[in-house]
């Protein structure tokens, strides 16, 4: 393996960024580094020193005449670490997405919400993109390394099969608006907390308010249980009709297998043509 005083700069900036996609957040050394003893060493040192220091307060102690000691006031308790509650932040979410009265309203304020740890981790917020007031909107689960750095959901390879399969029912990607559930990409591409998609759930449903859209595909297990609240899994999930209800309007949604899927297993493919054939009969209906 090369060092990495031998790398040039774009080789060096192409590496972090290898790292960065594949959820590395620590780098170590290039040799090992006994941290046990080097702790052990300054805490020996550092206890000489205390003891230097001591000696001549000592001697000076024994020396001063004994003065009565008077009481002393008890120190005040140290005030703990207190963590912002889930619930806070799930209410601030929704203050933000409820104030929002459009979708670029809505855009600037997930932009200036802090709220989720997801945030901090992410390089940048993956928005929806597409018509504005659409027929069909879909719904994914999160972004992955590709949307992370192009900021825009469903790109690289996820996308060109998400493009494949909407063409196959007649549809293209201009003419719907395209989301995730989680619009910042969990390190490493794990699946997000119960705590991160509460706190992301106003947001994504404002989307859906907004965006009034008369029909829903969702993609994938952790999207399709999440919207239908359910804790079955997507294979007991797609092929069926269901309605979700958004702001006092119910949608009609679809759920069925996510791209990736599709990519991992391509066997796959076969249900998920089952799926938009039945979606694009619905949406004839």
């Amino acid at each position: 393996m090369s060092a990495v005083d031998d790398l040039h700069p774009e080789q060096l900036r192409s590496l972090l960024h290898f790292y960065a996609d594949a959820g590395v957040e620590w780098l170590l050394e290039e040799e090992a580094v006994d941290r046990v003893a080097e702790f052990e060493a300054m805490r020996a040192a550092r206890g000489a020193s205390v003891q230097r220091e001591a000696a001549p307060v000592q001697q000076a102690a024994r020396q001063a005449p004994v003065r009565q000691e008077q009481p002393r006031a008890a120190a005040p308790a140290p005030m703990p670490n207190v963590a912002i509650p889930d619930s806070q932040a799930i209410a601030e979410a929704e203050f933000a997405a409820s104030s929002a009265r459009s979708l670029d309203e809505l855009r600037t304020a997930m932009e200036s919400f802090n709220g989720c740890n997801l945030k901090a981790s992410a390089r940048c917020l993956v928005f929806a993109e597409g018509n504005a007031k659409p027929s069909v909107m879909v719904i994914g689960a999160m972004p992955n390394a590709d949307d992370d750095r192009d900021g825009q959901p469903f790109s690289g390879r996820q996308g060109a099969m998400l493009d494949r399969m909407l063409a196959g029912i007649g549809l293209a990607r201009a003419d719907l608006l395209i989301t995730n559930v989680v619009p910042w990409r969990p390190p490493g591409n794990r699946p997000p907390s119960q705590r991160e998609a509460d706190i992301c759930r106003p947001f994504i449903e404002r989307q859906i308010a907004l965006a009034e859209p008369n029909h829903l595909l969702v993609l994938g297990n952790f999207a399709a249980r999440f919207l239908f609240r359910s804790n079955d899994t997507i294979h007991q999930l797609r092929g069926d009709w269901r309605e979700i209800e958004i702001s006092g309007r119910k949608v009609p949604a679809f759920a069925t297998l996510h791209p990736q899927d599709l990519t991992t297993a391509p066997i796959s493919k076969r249900l998920a043509w089952q799926d938009l054939l039945a979606f694009r009969a619905g949406l004839r209906g």
